[in-house]
């Protein structure tokens, strides 16, 4: 009799999984790509000949994907020069839900993904060394890895908008490969220089390509899909 008990109790116990595996669809296709890691840069470090190069590499790279259809942006944040304003990086990314090229969800909304509210800081975005994946389905070689290609390109400040202040933090808006400019960039691994931030862990140490490998990068960006 006890042993009937125990079988019955484990029954209702593994019911509601059971439910759940029978509810989920294992020929669901996945949802098409709208978040990726460039695999490359171009070659000229910081240099994309501003925003519009950049999110022509994005939009490039994006066409082997299952997001070829979709209209991409870098996640570039523009100092405030020339008289023109400063754009914010996450601004001009759409609204989201984003998924990398294997269907895993990195945020649900802007909100989401910059940690807007305590609450949704503390659930935190799936922006990971695991699933910062890219274009081609490949992970970043990160901290530990050689080399170590774990500078992302973002000009941003933690919420995803532009700096205020005089210093370059962009390397003139993407248009310089100098060695006397900078440009903010985050930690797709979330590890490294005592700042664990996806977008804005430090400053390059100028904005040729040589200049970023030095400290740890390659001119990878972050692109996201808008629709």
């Amino acid at each position: 009799m006890q042993k009937k008990t125990i079988i019955a109790a484990l029954c209702l116990l593994m019911s509601p999984l059971a439910g759940a595996q029978q509810a989920a669809d294992p020929n669901k296709p996945l949802p098409p790509a709208s978040f990726f890691v460039t695999s490359v840069g171009t070659g000229k470090g910081a240099d994309f000949g501003g925003l519009a190069g950049a999110d022509a590499h994005c939009q490039k790279l994006a066409a082997g994907t299952t997001g070829a259809g979709k209209t991409w942006r870098a996640y570039l944040s523009t100092q405030a020069a020339n008289g023109q304003p400063a754009i914010n990086a996450r601004d001009r990314i759409g609204n989201g839900p984003w998924h990398n090229v294997k269907g895993q969800e990195i945020a649900k909304d802007v909100a989401h993904l910059h940690g807007d509210s305590l609450d949704v800081a503390r659930l935190g975005n799936n922006l990971s060394r695991r699933t910062a994946l890219t274009e081609k389905g490949d992970f970043v070689k990160g901290s530990g890895d050689t080399p170590n290609e774990h500078d992302i390109l973002t000009g941003s400040q933690p919420d995803g908008r532009a700096f205020a202040d005089a210093a370059d933090r962009t390397c003139r808006n993407y248009t310089t490969a100098a060695e006397d400019g900078a440009a903010q960039v985050g930690h797709f691994d979330r590890t490294g220089g005592g700042n664990v931030s996806w977008n804005s862990a430090h400053a390059s140490r100028g904005c040729g390509h040589d200049n970023l490998v030095k400290t740890g990068g390659a001119g990878l960006l972050y692109c996201f899909a808008v629709n």
